[in-house]
């Protein structure tokens, strides 16, 4: 009898407490969705810094590796740290200087258009007036007057914007440099992190990560193509229609095709459009039809045809991946556009299967056998 009673009042296990006090599982999953939102909101404004020290990680992985062996990961991650830091810094400092060189050529080269441009352009401003269902002014000058106080009023309107922009640019750059670091020293222990935070057995978590650095490299290698193609074609036809500096505009047509939605139409359409002012007619829709069919064409066709090599979705999932992601995230869009839509099918499919695995279909006359046998079982 005592013996049962001091059994009794022995105190409860660590186990029991923790049974006791566990929250269940609807509540483990409310915490770990709001945690989920806080972390999103703390990295939203480093969303497209960190997503780019991703794709430089991923892009010099075989670099750090290299260099690792050599002098340990922590300087090897600086090297290359370093190394990325040029090839940013080092094409902006080359444009910054050639435009500076070329600028007197460029300047005289306007200088001259601008002489023949107001006959040229008071002509084509009659002409379309002549044509034109809706009232127009007679003088040309009016017009030009207005548009130029209110492109100065949009302008002055959005300096201090291009201001904050420029040194949102820059902080962006520093973050995404200060995270590449330790993305490459790291780059294992994260790399098996993720491998196990995500929901599927180690061979497709293997797989998808495979897919996704073989599309961050499929995506950047297709923008650098292009940017050269376009680069190519730009100075050869600014050299062909006798155009000043036609090297160093094929150069910024290069960078420019880098840019989300307008890339080297930026050049050359104003090319166009300046050489038909100036009277240049005939070079100025030719240029116009090389930007359309021969600049901008090169684009729509190698960025695709490249990226649709690299994996078993068509090319047109491909074109609208590019379009999407670069309007919804800007130039980062460029690389995670085509993933998000090649990875997410891939997901569902995985979690069908999974599915399917868990689940084996039965036949309707054992379903009903087993559902009465529950209820048997239940009463």
């Amino acid at each position: 009898m005592d013996a049962t009673l001091s059994d009794t009042k022995q105190p409860r296990s660590k186990n029991a407490d923790l049974r006791g006090k566990s929250l269940g599982r609807p509540a483990l999953y409310g915490l770990a969705l709001f945690g989920l939102y806080l972390t999103y909101t703390v990295l939203k404004p480093f969303f497209v810094a960190l997503t780019w020290a991703v794709i430089f990680a991923i892009l010099f992985r075989g670099m750090q590796n290299t260099l690792a062996q050599r002098m340990g990961p922590k300087r090897a991650a600086a090297v290359t740290t370093l190394v990325v830091t040029l090839l940013i810094v080092a094409p902006a400092v080359f444009i910054i200087s050639t435009l500076a060189r070329e600028a007197p050529q460029v300047a005289g080269q306007l200088k001259q258009s601008s002489q023949t441009a107001p006959g040229q352009f008071a002509q084509m401003w009659n002409a379309v007036r002549s044509r034109s269902p809706v009232p127009m002014a007679e003088d040309p000058a009016e017009f030009l007057k207005k548009t130029s106080q209110r492109a100065l009023a949009f302008l002055s309107s959005r300096a201090g914007a291009f201001v904050n922009d420029s040194l949102a640019a820059l902080g962006t750059l520093g973050s995404m440099l200060f995270a590449l670091f330790f993305f490459l020293r790291d780059g294992d222990a994260i790399g098996r992190l993720v491998r196990d935070r995500l929901p599927f057995p180690e061979q497709e978590s293997e797989r998808l990560m495979n897919e996704v650095r073989d599309l961050v490299t499929a995506s950047v290698g297709a923008a650098l193509i292009v940017a050269v193609a376009q680069g190519l074609i730009g100075s050869v036809v600014f050299w062909l229609l006798h155009m000043p500096a036609p090297v160093f505009w094929g150069v910024v047509m290069g960078f420019c095709s880098l840019l989300p939605l307008f890339g080297a139409t930026l050049v050359w359409v104003p090319a166009g459009i300046g050489l038909l002012l100036s009277g240049e007619t005939t070079r100025g829709v030719l240029m116009l039809l090389a930007g359309t069919f021969g600049i901008s064409m090169a684009d729509n066709i190698l960025r695709p045809m490249f990226l649709t090599g690299k994996t078993s979705v068509s090319g047109m999932v491909i074109f609208f991946g590019l379009l999407g992601g670069a309007a919804a995230f800007g130039l980062v869009g460029l690389v995670i556009g085509p993933i998000i839509l090649v990875i997410t099918p891939q997901l569902l499919d995985t979690l069908r299967s999974r599915n399917s695995d868990d689940q084996p279909a039965l036949p309707d006359h054992q379903l009903r056998s087993n559902t009465a046998t529950q209820e048997l079982a239940a009463s």
